[in-house]
Formats: structure tokens, sequence, C-alpha cells
């Protein structure tokens, strides 16, 4: 399997009902670029706010997940993200002219269908993974909830899922996935489930408005009085004698495609919470009585541990050998003395690089900045960074030596700590979209002592020597 980003090769657009909101509504998912995520836009508000899928910008989980950035809302969001996640869409913009996703028959089969439709595209960028590296847990005693998530030996991403209702219909279900292989077939016709119990509260409450027995299996744990029939068939707007029961069983005796269809459902509203987390994860997420409140919590721990590990500063071990010394460096880079300032780089790839540079007090600039207070410009850390990125930038192109790489752009950029003799600075760049016509923009930072010294963004040019 690739590990290359991927996007829809074309638009798709459905139509539904919200479950919640009863309101019709039209959502078009289209291609988006690299390390785009998923992102809903509200054509039906001024401005078309966008609204990012992050576990930070959920406003609430009752009966399904809610994102909300500023005034633009997008309610039950589950079924269409856990649909491109389990088919390893990374990227999408999702169009919407109303406040929910439609509910559809109430699983993601619809939404898969139409992804696999529209066609899946790599892209110029590796995935984004997240790999989970040590055991990570998160319980709520008074709701029940217990997640636990463990790396996995091969790598690979699954859920094991365990629901427990007290019920006669239901009992003890478990229900499994062993990679996203599994979703299409196993996982994403899995429909939501309600309980008649909830149902009748619900509709007293005047929710689910788009409700019908054609969009959830309805669990039918009591026997149904004739005026809660009539209310039923009132607000599914459906002829009295359709909403029926044979005894205790599932309402209108819909054929389970799965004896243990509930606790998939769970599952697939597991991976559509955890898509908030922004990236795809690799680990094992066992979970006991999940739902929506559980999922985010738990994606929230993820997500804080995601950018408690960014931010620590790459290590350097100066008994390694380099990738680059300072000859191949030179082989590369135009700049001489007194203006080359990387002396070696320790890591290479295709989207990331990292450079060493020594302070040393022979550094011609430490004459004039300043006497008696030794300090390394701001702007040659800057051009140190830049250096380093052009190793990065020179390693896409064949014939390497053959050209330079010039600035374009320097923005966002942050000065943290004085950098002074006896420093040596770690130097970090990563692409932050693909090269492309020569361009890269990279977002750079600078240690020094495991500190951040100096971060921003640069914009260069690889241009061909005349």
């Amino acid at each position: 399997m690739s590990d290359k980003q991927k996007t829809l090769k074309a638009p798709f657009s459905l139509s539904g009902i919200g479950l919640h909101t009863g309101q019709m509504v039209n959502i078009t998912v289209k291609p988006a670029p690299e390390n785009h995520w998923f992102v809903f836009k509200r054509m039906d508000i001024d401005g078309a706010p966008e609204v990012k899928a992050d576990v930070d910008n959920v406003f609430h989980t009752q009966r399904g997940t809610s994102l909300k950035k500023g005034n633009a809302e997008v309610h039950t969001t589950e079924h269409l993200l856990a649909s491109m996640y389990g088919l390893g869409i990374d990227n999408a913009l999702i169009e919407i002219d109303g406040p929910e996703i439609p509910i559809l028959d109430g699983s993601a089969r619809h939404f898969v269908t139409a992804i696999k439709n529209a066609g899946i595209v790599e892209q110029g960028f590796d995935k984004n993974y997240y790999t989970l590296k040590d055991n990570m847990a998160y319980e709520d005693v008074d709701k029940k909830i217990e997640m636990l998530a463990v790396p996995t030996n091969g790598g690979e991403f699954r859920i094991t899922v365990m629901v427990d209702y007290n019920s006669p219909l239901l009992g003890t279900q478990h229900a499994s996935m062993y990679h996203l292989g599994e979703f299409e077939k196993e996982i994403s016709n899995c429909r939501t489930f309600v309980f008649l119990r909830e149902l009748i509260q619900l509709v007293s409450a005047g929710l689910i408005k788009g409700g019908d027995v054609d969009n959830a299996i309805v669990m039918v744990d009591t026997e149904l009085e004739e005026a809660e029939k009539d209310k039923l068939a009132e607000t599914f707007k459906r002829d009295k004698s359709e909403i029926e029961a044979v005894g205790i069983g599932i309402l209108n005796n819909v054929n389970l495609q799965f004896e243990n269809e509930p606790a998939r459902h769970k599952l697939l509203d597991i991976i559509g919470d955890l898509a908030l987390v922004g990236r795809p994860l690799k680990g094992h997420i066992l979970a006991a009585r999940p739902g929506h409140f559980g999922n985010v919590k738990f994606g929230k721990l993820i997500k804080a541990q995601i950018k408690a590990e960014e931010n620590q500063p790459p290590k350097y071990d100066d008994t390694i050998e380099p990738v680059m010394d300072i000859d191949k460096i030179m082989s590369l880079l135009p700049h001489r003395y007194p203006f080359l300032l990387v002396d070696k780089i320790i890591e290479l790839t295709g989207e990331k690089v990292i450079g060493i540079k020594h302070v040393t007090r022979n550094e011609e600039f430490f004459e004039g900045h300043f006497p008696g207070n030794p300090v390394m410009p701001g702007v040659l850390q800057i051009e140190a960074m830049a250096q380093t990125g052009g190793i990065l930038v020179l390693n896409s192109v064949v014939d390497p030596e053959k050209y330079s790489t010039y600035f374009m752009k320097i923005d966002k950029v942050k000065f943290k700590r004085k950098v002074i003799p006896g420093d040596t600075i770690v130097m970090e760049c990563k692409l932050m979209q693909p090269i492309r016509r020569g361009i890269c923009v990279m977002r750079a930072r600078a240690y020094v002592g495991g500190q951040l010294a100096t971060e921003g963004e640069l914009m260069a040019q690889v241009v061909k020597d005349k």
C-alpha cells in the first residue's frame, strides 16, 4: 500500500435530510491539496466560513459530533469523516449549504460509494502518520467509558470495541477491525441504532426532526403503547400500520447485516471521531462502552501528545556519522567563508532536513556584533536555516551541483533566545507543501541546548545555473 497522501480524483455531491435538524442539505466534496486535511465550508453563510475537522472545534457530542468555528456550525460529521478516513483519503474540502451532514441510511455506505465513484488519487507528500509509541488511556467512571491506545507491531490502525447496554436485545457485543482494508466491507454499511425508549424521548423533546425508520435500527425492548405508535407515525410521516413491532425485537423487523452490527457501528463512529485528531494514526484502539463524548475526549489526549512530541527538539548525537559532511555540503552550496553557515547534515528525507552549525568565537561577525558581548545576528541565524533548507531543495533535483537556491520570502520569524560562541545550533526544516516549479515553502526551527532559539517560514526557489 502506498504511503502517499490521497485526495479525490473528482468532486462528488450528495443530498439528504439532516437527522436532528430535519433540513434538506446538499454537500459537495472536492479535492484538496496536501496537508489540508478535512475542512467544511458553509456555503449558505455570508463569507462561506470554514470549519476544520479538529477536536478543538467540537462543541457538543449529543447524539452525534458537532463542530463550530465562529458562527459556522456543522453537525453529525462522524459518518462522512469515517468514510474518507476509512478509504485512506487525507485531504478534502466539504462544501455544505446547511448545518448538518445528511444522515442518508444511517451508515457510511452511500459516502463510500460516492468516494469510490469519484476516484482516489495519490499526492506528492507522504502521509503524515502519527505512530503511537506508548500506551495512552482514558476513563470516565460515571459514563463507564474506558479507552486505551497501544502501539502495534505492524504499524497498522486497528480498533476493538465492546458495547454493553444491559439489554436482552444487545447484551454484550464485540467488534474488531484489524486494518483499514476491512473498513469498506465490514464496517461502512453498519447503521446507527437507537432504543425505542430513547427514540420516544427524543421525539417528545422535538429532536431528531429528520429521523426515520429507514435511517436507523430501532431496538424495541419495551412494548409499544398505541399513543406511542401514533406519535412515531406522525413524526416519521408514515402510516400507523408501518410502525409495528412483533413483540420484543427490532422495529419493522429490519434484518441486521451482522449479528453485531450495533458494535460495528460504534467502531465506525470511533473512526469518524478520531479523524478529528488531524492525522492518520498507527496504533490499536481498544474501547469499552464508547460514545462520541469519550471518543472526542480521547482524541484530544492524542492530539495533545502529538503536539508535545512535535515541539520536542531534534536529537543530535555527534558520535553518529553525518549524512553529509562539510565537503559534501560545499559541493552543493556555493557559499564559502565567511558565509557558509552549516557544518553537517544529520538527517535528510524528501520532506525534512536537519543540519548542524557549531558557533565559535572565531566567527568574523563577532568582531562587530558586539564587542565584549558576542551575539550571533538573527539575520545570520535565518541564513543558516535557509542554507540547511537549501540542501533539502537541491536534494530534489538531478545534478544538484548545477543549481542554486534563492530566498523569495521570510515570514512569521521569531527569536526566542540568544545564540553565542560555544553554542551548537540544530536546525530543522520541513516542507509545508510539495516543491512545485522549483519553489519550496519550509517551516524552519533552530534549537540550542534543546531550547527553541529561532523559528520562521521560508520560501525559496531553486534555479539552474547559466
